[in-house]
């Protein structure tokens, strides 16, 4: 069985099985795709109102998308309603200063836009006519500004395109984000005129109004390129004059600037200087009226988180910009609130001016995530999600008291049983503890042993978290539990959540010991009796995938394998992703002044031999793990007779956009294993 094939949309009828085609009270790839996601969570200034955004799947003739729309709830709990609605969606709520409006970004016209709604009824109205593309926004203390990053629309690219002579020169001229503000209400003309604030050749990430709604503080890199992140510089810019002043400019990459309500401070997030993929930030603050800067002390993982993404696969499939993210200050401008992985955690923190960290809320078990501060600093919105209990929006005060749950996302998903997941330990062969997640079949017998999917992360800084297991991913957890298999996914070392000296202890050694670290876990596994050592399967995305590569061409013990967007050849990987500096970043140099170091640690240097049979799945437009490392290991495995399928998905970039991709990659993770293990 050689061969690939091209992806394309299944018979729709398919899609949706009636109750009768499927096992009884079974969790299935296509229940998943029932599963709501919650986004961004956001209490109004007063903390009485909510919006949040929450998005589903749309599977039908000729439609394949996840669509995104805002709720409202009263912050009690009480009373909750969807707020817009139509095809075009809806994202990134936010209050007006006053409370009165929900702005909020959406295409529901012939182009993105920002809106506005009446929290108390009414139509929405567009407040922008911007034709270019529009990033991101926010509206000044004050209320009478909103500030806006985009690109300006070009005419001359656009009749480019038209005329088909639309080539590029790579790395000239890029265009970035500049920075432009409009009046929040309309002229006397009913017009709201656009003004640049900031349009120099720098590509603007992030900004911040000051509480006067004087100055925009805003981190910028010199280009958009994925990897210039590591040279981002923090400025502020005097909103009237366009004047502006380096704020922090250094060798680190310095970044998500906030002000202080009282205007006293500006904190931003600062990395080592040179700035590192795997992952180091301190946050730091500066007195805006002169004065020496200084550094609060550091968090459990040595870096406040990056932000849940809204897009519902998962997070850690990509290596990730290394700059985190303050969530807000608190009303007194006495402490700064953000998100922190802690283990198989994700934490709400505070940290004291005076340098005092402690937890805000810590969840009993699962995650939190999308945490947002309302405007005055006294509420905070959050997603929270356990493996027995999917996503739903909270709201908490900041003065103490439980989260309020506000939405019913999620209420009317089928009550089908989940496996138990249970938080292990295990000592690597050096000593080293190493943590990870246990999920047990469905009607688990102890004494028994059943068949073991190992699941290796992306990054390699992701991390394992106690996410629900029947959510809308890549793997489906819920499935393989309801069809007897037991699930370990383990945080080897170089995963975030356990501290700068673990996630960097892979260094240098890709495949080495993080891979007998996966070993490890696995004969635990077996040794507590739950995992049959004749029945093992293993799989990974990204750096799973290259891990899972790994696997394959260094034992046989494994009946079956999937390797997604996967690194296999670490040389020419390093020359065709679009984070350049990644690779040789983890190496230690460039492959021509380190050659043996990229050899000894690609897969396809050992691919001599592999029998497993593997199934491998890429994105035709990936450009982090260019769809070319997938053809690497797909043809050495067929021409050595493997038994080898390879999927090539049409548009798709490092992970699955559209629904019918997604639930595709699911099926063929748990056909492929059920086919060769069970």
């Amino acid at each position: 069985m050689r061969h690939i094939i091209r992806y394309v949309a299944v018979n729709w009828i398919f899609l949706w099985l009636p109750a009768w085609a499927q096992a009884p009270g079974a969790w299935t790839p296509e229940i998943s795709m029932q599963v709501r996601g919650i986004g961004r969570v956001v209490p109004s200034p007063d903390g009485r109102l909510v919006a949040y955004t929450q998005s589903h799947t749309i599977l039908e003739p000729g439609s394949s998308k996840t669509l995104t729309h805002l709720f409202l709830a009263r912050a009690d709990g009480s009373y909750r309603m969807q707020l817009t609605r139509g095809e075009g969606g809806a994202g990134s709520p936010s209050f007006s200063p006053d409370g009165r409006f929900v702005l909020f970004l959406s295409n529901r016209s012939d182009r993105p836009s920002l809106w506005r709604i009446p929290v108390d009824g009414g139509e929405a109205k567009r407040l922008t006519d911007w034709k270019g593309r529009l990033d991101g926004y926010q509206i000044s203390p004050n209320g009478n500004w909103i500030a806006f990053t985009g690109v300006e629309p070009s005419e001359e690219e656009e009749k480019a395109r038209k005329e088909k002579r639309d080539w590029r020169v790579l790395d000239e001229n890029p265009r970035g984000s500049s920075l432009w503000v409009i009046p929040t209400e309309p002229s006397v003309h009913g017009k709201r005129e656009v003004r640049s604030v900031f349009a120099a050749s720098d590509h603007i990430t992030g900004f911040d109004w000051s509480p006067d709604s004087r100055q925009i503080a805003f981190e910028h890199q010199p280009t958009p390129g994925e990897d210039t992140w590591v040279r981002s510089d923090v400025s502020e810019v005097e909103v009237e004059s366009g004047r502006v002043r380096a704020m922090a400019s250094t060798g680190a990459a310095e970044g998500e600037p906030r002000y202080s309500p009282d205007g006293r401070f500006l904190v931003f997030l600062r990395t080592p200087d040179p700035a590192r993929w795997a992952g180091e930030e301190q946050i730091v603050l500066l007195p805006r009226q002169g004065g020496a800067s200084r550094v609060l002390p550091n968090t459990w993982d040595e870096g406040p988180s990056i932000p849940g993404m809204e897009s519902w696969f998962s997070p850690a499939l990509i290596p990730r910009k290394a700059m985190g993210e303050i969530l807000h200050w608190s009303f007194d401008s006495s402490r700064l609130l953000f998100t922190g992985e802690k283990g198989t955690r994700k934490v709400l923190y505070a940290v004291s001016l005076d340098g005092l960290t402690k937890a805000v809320y810590v969840p009993p078990n699962g995650i939190v995530s999308n945490a947002t501060l309302n405007a005055k600093g006294t509420h905070a919105g959050l997603a929270i999600e356990s493996p027995a209990e999917p996503p739903e929006a909270f709201v908490m005060h900041l003065s103490g008291g439980a989260p309020i749950r506000l939405s019913a996302a999620n209420v009317n998903l089928p009550k089908h049983p989940l496996g138990e997941t249970r938080r292990i330990q295990w000592k690597a062969k050096d000593g080293l503890q190493v943590e990870g997640l246990l999920t047990l079949p469905v009607g688990y017998e102890s004494g028994k042993r059943y068949p073991l999917v190992l699941i290796i992360h992306g990054g390699p800084m992701g991390w394992f978290n106690e996410n629900f297991l029947g959510n809308r991913d890549i793997y489906p957890l819920a499935s393989f539990a309801a069809k007897g298999y037991a699930i370990l996914r383990p945080n080897i070392r170089g995963s975030g959540g356990y501290g700068k000296k673990f996630r960097f202890a892979n260094l240098n050694d890709w495949g080495g010991k993080d891979y007998a670290d996966l070993m490890a876990g696995v004969d635990h596994v077996i040794s507590t009796g739950v995992a049959d050592p004749e029945r093992l399967a293993v799989m990974g995305w990204s750096y799973g995938g290259y891990m899972t590569s790994w696997v394959i061409t260094q034992t046989k013990r494994f009946k079956a394998a999937v390797v997604g967007a996967g690194v296999t050849n670490l040389w020419s990987c390093a020359g065709t992703m679009d984070i350049q500096g990644f690779l040789p970043d983890y190496f230690s140099g460039e492959p021509w002044d380190n050659l043996d170091a990229y050899l000894k640690h690609s897969p396809m240097y050992y691919v001599k031999g592999v029998t497993t049979p593997t199934l491998i799945l890429h994105g035709e437009a990936d450009r982090r793990v260019p769809i070319s490392q997938g053809y690497e290991l797909y043809n050495a495995l067929r021409r050595q007779g493997v038994t080898t399928k390879m999927v090539v998905y049409p548009r798709m970039g490092h992970g699955p956009s559209e629904p019918n991709a997604a639930l595709d990659i699911m099926r063929r993770h748990l056909d492929w294993v059920e086919r060769y293990v069970r």
